[in-house]
């Protein structure tokens, strides 16, 4: 069951096309299509994929009408067409490929004005956050790139926040790990909530800054076997990584490349495009490590209770169970990249940790692994043929869409992937 009206997931379709559409509106047909790279689709075919998610799921089986073009599945189902294949795929043009997903969208808001069944509208929920989560790729895709920054609107500069060093301490206790039905549209690999015994730890206040891991890089991290794991070291020399992705060298300063232009690093903003190896590496350097992903959750979501443990309270958000707002977190875009990790207070969880909502994914050292009685959603692809292979990130970063981050919310991509926006914050050895 789902908590949102029709009009709700109606008008949340229209801005997730709309975002889309600025994201590739600069871009020629050659730069739609790009080189092939492993680590990412060609645009023009994403944003038809996008739109023929809402139609296989709401148009077909939700209302149980027909493709919205004959071809579609040939074109732009992604579980039956191979990566390789995208390339060199018959793809319409661009123009026919965007009325293609006017139409899908038109037919799609029709029937929401219809005011349907919720348990259908849950279709239209899941393909918005779809079309989501590709309007956040297509933001990586643009890095990967070299594009330029993104001409995008309701964007804001955040100014200033500086540092925010030190650790806060969470009690041990009880937690209700994963979601509750009651939670309104959550996905398959959050269901369902189960009780989990949690130690007591600290953990640092901010994720790591771009100078905290320049320091790291500066005093040999990546020539230094003994901080890797022996995964990671053969990880690192069959690449011949020795810096972060998008960081060269100019004299005795690192510049990082931000879309298509070079910068100085900001020595306060939060460190992304990082893989896990990078970031276990970097603990084992300053003797911290990596946090479950119970332990990020329960220090995003739990309350004490006043007597040295946790209570039964579970905030939907760090700070409570509002949506996010500018002033509470660093998402939609709205920035245009990261921001200082001492930045936005108010959106403080009840432990005193900032940012665990937007500006960065970070990294956990668990594997993603079902829930207790997991069973698969309509999309069964999403996240079943990835357990155990996957690595989970909790948070969200500066691209991600508000409406649809929770502190629930598990992402998940190999240790080895660098090219994501993702970052980490540490923990003590020990507490």
């Amino acid at each position: 069951m789902i908590h949102e009206s029709a009009e709700y997931i109606s008008e949340a379709a229209a801005d997730s096309l709309n975002r889309l559409k600025e994201l590739i509106a600069d871009l020629s047909e050659d730069q739609l299509m790009g080189p092939y790279v492993p680590t990412v689709n060609p645009m023009r075919w994403e944003i038809g994929h996008a739109s023929w998610f809402y139609s296989y799921w709401v148009l077909r089986h939700a209302m149980g009408r027909g493709p919205s073009r004959s071809d579609e599945d040939d074109l732009f189902n992604s579980v039956a067409i191979a990566h390789t294949k995208r390339w060199i795929l018959p793809l319409p043009s661009v123009a026919d490929t965007v009325a293609y997903c006017d139409r899908v969208h038109d037919d799609v808001r029709e029937w929401l004005a219809t005011s349907p069944d919720p348990e259908k509208m849950y279709y239209a929920l899941w393909s918005v956050f779809h079309e989501d989560m590709h309007g956040e790729a297509f933001m990586y895709m643009r890095q990967s790139l070299g594009y330029p920054v993104p001409q995008i609107s309701d964007t804001a500069v955040v100014e200033g926040g500086g540092a925010l060093p030190g650790d806060v301490d969470i009690p041990g206790g009880e937690y209700m790990f994963g979601a509750s039905k009651d939670d309104g549209f959550v996905f398959d690999n959050e269901k369902w909530g189960h009780v989990r015994r949690v130690e007591p730890f600290s953990i640092a206040r901010a994720a790591v800054s771009q100078g905290e891991f320049a320091e790291f890089v500066d005093d040999g991290g990546y020539s230094r076997q003994e901080l890797w794991s022996p995964t990671s070291w053969a990880w690192r020399l069959a690449l011949d990584i020795n810096r972060p992705l998008y960081w060269k060298r100019d004299g005795n300063t690192w510049l990082r490349r931000h879309f298509d232009q070079w910068v100085e690093l900001a020595p306060h903003k939060a460190m992304i495009f990082l893989s896990a190896h990078e970031a276990e590496a970097y603990c084992r350097w300053a003797d911290r490590r990596l946090p479950t992903e119970l332990e990020w959750e329960v220090a995003a979501t739990a309350e004490p209770d006043g007597n040295g443990g946790l209570s039964d309270v579970k905030r939907r958000y760090p700070w409570g169970d509002e949506p996010p707002t500018p002033a509470r977190a660093n998402v939609d875009s709205r920035a245009l990249g990261c921001v200082d990790v001492g930045a936005l207070p108010d959106g403080d969880s009840a432990f005193g940790c900032r940012q665990m909502i937007g500006n960065v994914w970070e990294w956990t050292a668990s594997p993603l692994e079902p829930f207790p009685g997991f069973v698969p959603d309509m999309y069964d692809e999403y996240a079943a043929p990835w357990f155990h292979s996957h690595r989970a990130l909790k948070g969200g970063a500066f691209t991600t869409r508000g409406r649809m981050i929770r502190n629930a919310w598990r992402n998940f991509y190999t240790a080895n992937r660098r090219d994501i926006l993702a970052g980490f914050r540490t923990c003590p050895l020990s507490k």
